[in-house]
């Protein structure tokens, strides 16, 4: 090759075309290689994120599925629209915001957000279910601390019926149908096999998870419940690095297929929530119980702030810390209360700036009621 030949083609790997090969897609891939090497290596690392893998799949994604597949099929199946049904509710349209909200996941969230985008309920309902959700952190704390959650979320839900009720009284009369922006759904089409395989292994998780949650040591069973739990970790994330979807999964899917894509995408936010914390404990030295108990004032701050950011990464990190004795119980519900889960990336697709107004709101209440609990509790 002449130096002209080379020259030609090293002008090909523009700034442009560096960014091209580097796009979504090749992200996702490189960071399931990266898990997967990191599983499969030896000593203290392998070790680590082989546990954290496990229990982030027998500890939430399992139960992720089961709830979206459960709205999915009622959906697809019995054409059971949640949304018109809110919209006849009038006045009661804030508690059944706030019992959905409620519900373990982002799904109960995620459909009163497009039920809000539709123009079918007003913004007190979303407030209200955007506080009333913890999302995807939700199943790991009903795994650890069941008692915790109930009284957790009992506390959110009177939050939410509250404030959702403040700001239809205060902030009322309009629906905001006319700021939606239509996201492009990507239809799949067929039900496809890495679907069936999703399913296949998310079913024996479910029943691991929901021994796990009647505190049975599921460790005795062996090598064999490890495994499934690993490889359905690493499976769901190999479903996520070549999704085709960018946004939300298409009303037309199998809801099978939509389990599988969107619980995929969670997924991935709560093995990097587990690591983050892992990793910076073990090979960090990071002493986070410390820092607490220097900055216990600031905590229900912080709390509410990273409750502002999207998705559940962070607030399953926040609830790891917790159940680890590091930030108190007013940290917890403060965290709870403003964040919004994976519940705000729809929003903000779909109407960005009530999303902003709506968990703006949240932190209101959030702030209240955490350091209440703070200095009284």
């Amino acid at each position: 090759m002449n130096i002209a030949t080379f020259q030609d083609s090293f002008s090909k790997f523009s700034k442009a075309n560096l960014i091209e090969l580097w796009n979504s897609r090749h992200r996702r891939l490189a960071i399931l290689t990266v898990l997967f090497l990191y599983s499969i290596f030896p000593g203290k690392l392998g070790e680590i994120t082989r546990l954290a893998l496990f229990d982030a799949y027998i500890q939430v994604t399992v139960f992720v599925a089961a709830t979206l597949l459960l709205f999915f099929g009622l959906e697809h199946f019995f054409k059971i629209d949640i949304g018109v049904l809110m919209k006849k509710g009038d006045n009661w349209q804030v508690p059944m915001a706030s019992l959905l909200g409620a519900l373990p996941g982002c799904g109960g969230a995620v459909v009163v957000i497009t039920a809000f985008a539709r123009g079918n309920i007003r913004l007190g309902a979303m407030v209200a279910a955007l506080i009333a959700t913890m999302g995807d952190a939700a199943f790991l704390l009903l795994a650890k601390e069941p008692t915790t959650y109930i009284r957790l979320i009992g506390i959110s839900m009177f939050a939410a019926i509250v404030s959702g009720w403040l700001v239809d009284r205060f902030h009322q009369g309009e629906l905001y149908s006319s700021e939606v922006k239509h996201i492009k759904n990507i239809r799949i089409g067929e039900l496809r096999n890495r679907d069936k395989i999703f399913i296949a292994l998310a079913a024996p998780g479910l029943i691991l998870g929901i021994l796990q949650l009647a505190q049975i040591d599921i460790s005795e069973f062996g090598i064999i419940v490890f495994s499934l739990g690993v490889f359905g970790a690493l499976f769901s994330i190999t479903v996520w690095a070549i999704s085709p979807i960018t946004a939300v999964s298409s009303s037309g899917d199998h809801p099978f297929t939509r389990s599988s894509e969107e619980t995929s995408f969670v997924t991935i936010w709560v093995i990097a929530g587990f690591l983050a914390y892992e990793y910076a404990y073990s090979f960090l030295g990071l002493d986070l119980e410390v820092l607490a108990e220097a900055a216990w004032i600031f905590l229900p701050l912080l709390a509410v702030l990273v409750g502002f950011i999207p998705g559940c990464g962070p607030q399953v990190l926040v609830t790891t810390l917790y159940l680890n004795g590091i930030i108190p119980f007013a940290a917890l519900i403060a965290n709870s209360i403003s964040n919004d889960g994976d519940a705000l990336f729809p929003a903000i697709a779909l109407t960005p700036r009530m999303a902003i107004i709506a968990t703006l709101y949240s932190g209101i209440p959030a702030l209240i009621i955490s350091y209440i609990f703070l200095f009284l509790g």
